[in-house]
C-alpha cells in the first residue's frame, strides 16, 4: 500500500491540525544486559533447554506498521498504530 509523507492531522500539543511527517516506526536493539535477557539465559543454562515451548510457525502472515508522526510546527513525535498489511511504502 503506498502511503503520502505527510499528511495533515490533529496534534495534542499544538491543540489543533498541523502538517504531519510520517515515517515507519522500527524496533531499536535490544540490550543483552536487560533483567529480562539476563533472566532468559540464566533460565536456558544448563539441561532442560527452554524455558517454554520455541514457537515454531506463526498464524498470522502480516504485521501491523506503526507509523511515527512527527509535527512540523512544534517537532512533537508520536506513534499511531497502522492497519495490518504486507508493505507500506511512503510516496510524495
Amino acid at each position: 500500500m503506498k502511503a503520502p509523507k505527510e499528511i495533515r492531522t490533529y496534534c495534542p500539543q499544538c491543540n489543533k491540525h498541523t502538517l504531519h511527517h510520517l515515517s515507519l516506526y522500527k524496533k531499536g536493539k535490544d540490550r543483552a544486559t536487560a533483567w529480562g535477557a539476563r533472566r532468559h539465559a540464566e533460565r536456558k543454562k544448563g539441561y532442560g533447554g527452554q524455558k517454554y515451548p520455541e514457537l515454531k510457525r506463526t498464524a498470522k502472515t502480516t504485521k501491523k506498521q506503526t507509523l511515527k508522526l512527527k509535527c512540523s510546527e512544534c517537532g512533537k513525535q508520536r506513534v499511531r498504530e497502522g492497519i495490518r498489511l504486507r508493505k507500506l511504502e511512503l510516496v510524495g
